[in-house]
């Protein structure tokens, strides 16, 4: 049980991956970032809305406070997928999955902030590195040197803080309802605030595309079925575990923007997401080791 759980915890984090070469895909064929976004949000509802009718029981939708926790984790959800496709569109895969990958460290930042948690050296530090690791990744100290625009830096760091919200989100709600009833909730409130700034043609011509092949692909290995593996495979997965495997998602990530895409890292730009990829999971260990025991039914 527990080697499938892990075995569903890395299709996940695969199928995100994949995800975010395929959005790429879409946005350099002349979809709009927030259709793209739109429609991997659609899509994942559709399936957790299968999965909640499946298993209705235990789900909490009577419950007030599993609706706002669930509201504000899909604010956070449409603000990952929205962003993250931004920063694709104005960079590239490889750099705004890296950039994104910082959520642990927005989280650090709030905590000292708001004093729930005691800066540490050892957390200094690795703060400071990732921040290291973004200037290497992003060459803002060579302008134009990497092809991301500063909108592409900024729309890959809120994606990450955007994320942090949906996981604050959904832990938030989890003891009020199923996850399965938490995703249609957050995923319905992303379809209806895509809705405003998506593109209304280009939210149309889908239908009739010879692309929404691959917008059904997003929208499954993106929100849908990835998201329902996610859920499982934490249930019988340590935390620790989990956060070495989630690596799998900015490293498949960035292979394809690199193989598929044909993005181009320089070696400046390698040793920066190496030094983010490496520093955020050992950071999201040393604290998950500290904190526990883990309530693993929350998720991430």
């Amino acid at each position: 049980m527990v080697g499938a759980s892990t075995a569903f915890v890395a299709l996940a984090a695969l199928c995100w991956g994949v995800s975010g070469g395929i959005g790429g895909i879409l946005m350099a064929g002349g979809w709009d970032a927030f259709v793209v976004s739109l429609y991997r949000g659609l899509i994942g509802l559709l399936f957790v809305l299968a999965w909640l009718l499946l298993r209705p029981r235990g789900s909490g939708l009577a419950s007030r406070k599993l609706w706002f926790w669930s509201a504000i984790a899909g604010l956070g959800v449409t603000g990952n997928f929205a962003f993250y496709f931004v920063s694709i569109a104005q960079g590239s895969v490889a750099v705004a999955v890296s950039l994104m990958y910082c959520a642990p460290v927005f989280v650090y930042l709030v905590s000292f902030v708001l004093k729930l948690e005691k800066p540490t050296l050892g957390k200094g530090v690795a703060i400071a590195v990732v921040m290291l690791g973004i200037v290497l990744l992003t060459q803002i100290y060579d302008v134009g040197a990497s092809g991301v625009t500063v909108l592409g830096v900024g729309a890959g760091l809120l994606a990450g803080l955007s994320y942090a919200v949906f996981i604050f989100g959904f832990k938030y709600a989890a003891p009020h309802g199923s996850p399965q009833a938490i995703l249609t909730i957050a995923f319905a409130v992303l379809v209806v605030v895509l809705v405003l700034p998506a593109d209304v043609d280009q939210m149309a011509a889908v239908l009739n595309s010879s692309m929404w092949p691959l917008f059904v692909a997003l929208g499954v290995l993106g929100a849908g079925l990835s998201f329902v593996l996610y859920i499982i495979g934490l249930k019988n997965t340590a935390p620790a575990v989990a956060s070495i495997i989630a690596m799998v998602e900015p490293v498949t990530a960035a292979v394809f923007g690199v193989v598929v895409l044909n993005e181009n890292l320089a070696a400046p730009q390698i040793l920066g997401m190496g030094l983010i990829l490496v520093t955020v999971t050992a950071l999201s260990l040393s604290t998950r080791v500290a904190a526990k025991p883990v309530d693993s039914a929350a998720g991430d």
